[in-house]
């Protein structure tokens, strides 16, 4: 069965003060066409802004996930993008008269109840799924951070948190159906801070909207009452703080025993609608953080553009191919008999990649270089390193189809062994740096695990010149 898209019916408006910049905000949502993604747009900014919901935007990641694109910024976005994504909605506008959210009661709930107000409707193009089909680790050793996503035909979520603190201490959950669990068990868990924190905080001049309505404290330490009071006089707050008895500040009552890795877990469902689609997977997280959930959302995002990019190249799958000859020739400019890479067999965007030339004697080159002693042309084999990592750009240039690559500087340049009939090339190409419309890749190919020449290079990307039919 197809699963379709999914917007809204109809807007729907909140209210309120963000929970760091303490700035009153009103928040619209607003039904969205197909294929356009999650968007939250700064109606307040001059030509009113539009930042796509991606991991690429993230600028800060400090206390929250921050997007933005120039000046134009949106704080604390996690909670909204879990609602969104945890409804399963693809495409809607989020429209913003202020730079951070209202806050609510530091949970996704006041997003989810407003959105469900306003009704969810199917629209008529199916899913974008990134299925995930390898796994995909992230690993901070320093915060002694893991994430790993696993091959599976659904979306579950296993959440654990070990602050090595005993107020805490060490908790679990997990969501292993979105459509079941979601708004009853995940969307009402609230935000979270050691009592530590908020004196860090303060001393920062962030919480500035916080209040024990919108955040659980945990106590850590012992404060005396007048230092208490400074403490809640400096963040502007209202009600008396008070050290409680149970290690919740005002004995605040949790919603669920286990709230705290609830709340991390769904702050990690906000933080992967990053990734730009919906994905497959089992996701294991250890002590993950706003910062190592960015990080991983990177990392699948770049896999999931990797497969559209496959996907529109490569019609037909084949195992251990990611291109093959048909795909290679509707990415490169280049043809008989000047097209030197046959396939292309690992693929890792702006990273590395693979590809394989055989080398036969009926390559036109043989006739002249040389008579009686076929030896391939080093300059050949520095071409075919340059046209196996002009597939390396194809992210980095969405018109790929406009574009030509040409060489601008080749380094370090050496032939360590001829290549003759019979050979087969493995060619090896990492990227190494990108600026502008600049490239600089190193390059390796070898025959038989021997390396048989090397070289650093760098490209430059031009228009490609119009054909004398599109000028007329």
């Amino acid at each position: 069965m197809i699963e379709l898209q999914r917007t809204i019916s109809k807007p729907a408006t909140l209210s309120g003060i963000g929970l760091h910049t303490g700035t009153q905000c009103t928040m619209t949502f607003k039904p969205a066409p197909i294929n356009s993604g999650i968007k939250f747009i700064r109606i307040d900014l001059g030509g009113n802004p539009e930042i796509p919901a991606l991991a690429d935007n993230v600028v800060d990641v400090s206390r929250g996930t921050t997007i933005g694109i120039g000046e134009a910024k949106v704080h604390t976005v996690e909670h909204v993008l879990a609602a969104i994504a945890g409804l399963q909605i693809d495409n809607i506008n989020v429209e913003l008269d202020g730079i951070e959210p209202p806050i609510g009661d530091g949970s996704s709930i006041s997003y989810v109840n407003a959105l469900l107000e306003a009704g969810i409707e199917q629209q008529d193009a199916p899913k974008d799924y990134l299925i995930i089909d390898e796994t995909v680790m992230y690993s901070d050793e320093s915060r002694q951070v893991d994430i790993v996503a696993l091959p599976l035909d659904k979306y579950r979520l296993t959440v654990m948190v070990d602050y090595q603190n005993p107020a805490l201490g060490s908790q679990h959950t997990g969501m292993f159906d979105l459509d079941k669990e979601f708004v009853s068990e995940f969307a009402t868990a609230r935000t979270f801070c050691f009592l530590s924190e908020v004196e860090a905080l303060a001393d920062q001049g962030l919480i500035k909207g916080g209040d024990l309505d919108n955040a659980v404290v945990i106590v850590d330490h012992k404060l005396d009452q007048a230092q208490l009071d400074n403490l809640g006089t400096r963040i502007g707050l209202k009600e008396k703080f008070v050290l409680g008895e149970d290690g919740i500040l005002n004995n605040k009552k949790l919603r669920f025993k286990n709230e705290p890795v609830r709340h991390k877990l769904l702050d990690m469902i906000g933080d992967l609608a990053l990734i730009g689609a919906p994905i497959k997977a089992q996701i294991l997280a250890a002590r993950p953080g706003h910062k190592a959930n960015v990080e991983f959302a990177k990392q699948v995002r770049k896999l999931y553009q990797q497969k559209k990019l496959v996907k529109k190249f490569q019609f037909v799958k084949k195992e251990g191919v990611v291109f093959d000859i048909n795909a290679i020739e509707r990415i490169l400019p280049h043809r008989y008999p000047f097209l030197l890479v046959d396939k292309i067999i690992h693929l890792e965007m702006e990273k590395k990649v693979i590809g394989v030339k055989s080398v036969t004697f009926n390559e036109p080159f043989f006739q002249g270089h040389f008579p009686g002693q076929p030896v391939m042309p080093g300059v050949l084999i520095l071409e075919a390193m340059a046209q196996t990592g002009g597939i390396l750009l194809l992210n980095s240039l969405p018109d790929f189809k406009e574009k030509l690559v040409y060489f601008m500087q080749i380094n370090n340049a050496k032939f360590r062994k001829t290549v003759v009939p019979g050979d087969q090339l493995f060619i090896e190409v990492e990227f190494l740096q990108k600026k502008s419309k600049i490239f600089t890749m190193a390059g390796k190919v070898y025959v038989d695990n021997v390396l048989v020449a090397e070289a650093d290079f760098m490209a430059g990307i031009v228009d490609r010149p119009k054909k004398v039919e599109e000028l007329s």
